[in-house]
């Protein structure tokens, strides 16, 4: 089977997760205790019974939620793909399945598919959408992983009869009737075997060629790598990767997590990412009326003011592997060009290993204002040193382009 294009996923290097679903109704809190942990995880932290848990649907009741806000802030932050749980590890579908009465229409107040209105939604701004799927985890299920509480004979346990009967009538659902589906983010794959992991990327190829495949779907048989949650790499990693980070320290809402990234955080680790050869996937958990909480919207839209300024360094760029981490920032380049991010200002910035000829050098957002370079050897290796302004260019991190002629080269 041919493997989709990547091309749009590598150029894109920044996309909006969100993790939505009944858990955002107990909010991290069950029966006036706080449970620990992550906060789409509180069925399995608690040990909710399964009978308690799918009484939470006839309290969700989203009539907040406009899907054209939630696609409108993700153009506005700069993100080029949205990725939203369809299916989460609590069994509970949150569009309008026909193969299990489980999901939101069927079984809340709120008698809408509000998957349907986001992929419209995405469609028409021209941002990739994507669903989170948990193929392995279901803790509705007997015949899935995960509900050990509700469904403690192993032996009792088909997972070949789940696979059959839930995961994939619902893939065909998701990449049948909400129009072009940019990946499916798969996730915990925890038991499966390799047939079964190839049997999956095999069955979404076979349904929408161009959708691609994360990583989580097991055994290497993704389209893409994804590190693990809130996996920063030290270097540069080869091949398609992803790192999927949250804004605070849950993916679902929790009502008394306020840990939120700064968007000065926030951007030195989508450089750092993409300096390194990933994408960033961040993101958003709405509460149960379907509202983004406001610190997150906030935080975004100033990360995209910044990418609005500064976009040219980041879409479509690609990382020097040579080039290691510098206490000074961070590096991307494309075609001829060179981008210096700098977190750290200081009055000058040196770039070892770097021996292109350098015809300009110059702020990004002022390339009339060319800067002073020099090669010069700095503690016993041949650099590359640019000399900087007083103040730095822009209240977050700020930019520096060095064109080059020709190709890159090094020592």
């Amino acid at each position: 089977m041919t493997k989709p294009d990547m091309q749009w996923w590598r150029d894109a290097k920044f996309g909006m997760f969100i993790h939505w679903g009944l858990y955002a109704v107990p909010a991290g809190i069950w029966k006036g205790q706080e449970i620990p942990g992550i906060g789409e995880w509180i069925m399995k932290r608690a040990q909710i019974p399964r009978r308690e848990y799918e009484k939470l649907a006839d309290e969700f009741n989203p009539i907040r939620f406009d899907a054209e806000e939630w696609a409108q802030l993700c153009q506005d932050s700069g993100m080029k793909y949205m990725v939203i749980t369809s299916k989460h590890h609590d069994g509970f579908a949150m569009y309008h399945s026909q193969c299990s009465d489980y999901n939101i229409v069927d079984r809340t107040p709120f008698d809408r598919d509000p998957m349907k209105e986001l992929a419209a939604a995405c469609q028409k701004r021209g941002i990739k959408f994507g669903f989170y799927y948990s193929q392995t985890q279901d803790w509705y299920e007997k015949d899935a992983v995960g509900n050990d509480w509700d469904f403690p004979n192993e032996d009792e346990k088909n997972f070949r009869r789940y696979l059959d009967n839930k995961v994939k009538p619902q893939l065909k659902e998701l990449l049948t009737n909400y129009g072009p589906i940019g990946l499916i983010w798969f996730d915990t794959p925890m038991t499966m075997t390799k047939e079964e992991s190839q049997e999956l990327a095999d069955y979404v190829h076979s349904l929408q060629p161009d959708c691609l495949v994360g990583g989580r779907v097991g055994n290497e048989c993704g389209d893409y790598r994804n590190l693990g949650d809130n996996e920063i790499p030290d270097e540069h990693v080869p091949g398609d990767w992803e790192t999927p980070c949250t804004l605070n320290d849950t993916w679902g809402f929790k009502k008394n997590d306020h840990n939120w990234k700064s968007a000065d955080t926030v951007l030195q680790l989508l450089v750092d990412i993409i300096s390194k050869g990933g994408n960033y996937l961040l993101n958003v958990g709405p509460t149960q009326e379907g509202v983004i909480p406001e610190p997150s919207c906030e935080i975004l839209r100033e990360v995209g003011r910044w990418l609005e300024r500064n976009g040219e360094a980041v879409y479509g760029t690609e990382p020097i592997p040579y080039i290691k981490p510098l206490s000074w920032g961070r590096v991307t380049e494309k075609a001829d060009k060179v981008y210096l991010h700098v977190f750290d200002w200081s009055s000058k910035v040196v770039l070892p290993e770097l021996t292109s000829p350098i015809e300009r050098a110059y702020p990004l957002n002022n390339p009339a204002a060319e800067l002073h370079w020099n090669a010069e050897t700095v503690a016993g290796e041949k650099s590359l040193v640019v000399s900087l302004p007083d103040a730095p260019l822009d209240e977050h991190v700020s930019v520096i382009v060095l064109e080059t002629n020709g190709e890159l080269r090094h020592m």
